[in-house]
């Protein structure tokens, strides 16, 4: 009796490190797969507004009335930059993503680990055309430093949602609501142009994503700990990438939420 009960224990304790192991590749995967697609937006972002800026006004674009369109002293739109901050393509550029999160990141999920994979890369590729927009508003400086400071933040709040006893999954519900509402001010405010609506959802907007990051981090990691048993790495793997959309998104709402405060316009 003794003996099973000794076989036992050492079977669940097997059972344990081969979770704690696989909790640990898992992780591992949700945040490489993030970094790249933070790095691919980063990339694009950069790249597109290279292209989009001159300070040749011999190639620079020009308005309805054959003025240039200068973006500060020096510098121009080209043909590309009107095309995607003036024409109503910016539209499909500004809700693209929105989109993309609604309407096809779910079908992705339903087919296969790679399409998930491929689908997260060309999202993060599409994120980076919509963001190219912040280097024609901010220095580059007070980028990198918003970036930084994101970057930290988004480590100690993920670090907390991972080692933190307290279940989180009730906070998730509210700040999901929270997201409804800062998109619903947001769209209000395109046409309201309120400096003080603005800096009022800022403000809102950091704090509902500081919390589902570590919202986020609890769930994939209590969402693999539940299914690691059923041997499933197919749906493993997509729940990986689903949880890397989650945190990229976290992160990068976070970024431009916070860029609002500390940027510095040229």
């Amino acid at each position: 009796m003794a003996n099973s009960q000794s076989m036992r224990s050492t079977a669940s304790q097997a059972l344990s490190a081969q979770i704690d192991a696989g909790l640990r590749s898992h992780m591992n995967k949700v945040y490489g797969t993030m970094s790249v697609g933070m790095l691919i937006t980063a990339a694009g972002a950069w790249a597109i507004a290279g292209l989009a800026v001159t300070g040749d006004a011999s190639s620079a674009a020009a308005n309805a009335d054959g003025q240039l369109m200068m973006i500060r002293q020096g510098e121009y739109l080209t043909g590309l930059g009107a095309l995607l901050y003036t024409s109503p393509l910016r539209w499909v550029v500004m809700f693209a993503p929105l989109a993309f999160i609604f309407f096809g990141w779910g079908a992705l999920l339903r087919r296969s680990a790679a399409a998930a994979q491929l689908g997260f890369f060309a999202f993060a590729a599409l994120i980076g055309i919509s963001l190219s927009s912040i280097f024609l508003v901010y220095t580059d400086y007070s980028i990198v430093q918003t970036f930084l400071v994101t970057a930290i933040a988004f480590a100690g709040l993920s670090l907390f949602g991972y080692t933190t006893k307290r279940n989180l999954s009730g906070m998730g519900t509210f700040l999901m609501m929270g997201v409804i509402g800062l998109l619903i001010a947001m769209v209000v405010n395109i046409f309201l142009q309120s400096p003080a609506m603005m800096f009022a959802i800022s403000g809102i907007g950091v704090l509902v994503f500081a919390g589902l990051t570590a919202f986020y981090t609890q769930d994939i990691k209590n969402t693999y700990v539940a299914h690691a048993a059923q041997g499933d790495q197919e749906w493993l793997d997509k729940a990986a990438y689903d949880g890397a959309l989650s945190l990229y998104i976290s992160f990068l709402n976070m970024f431009q939420f916070l860029l609002m405060f500390m940027g510095s316009q040229e």
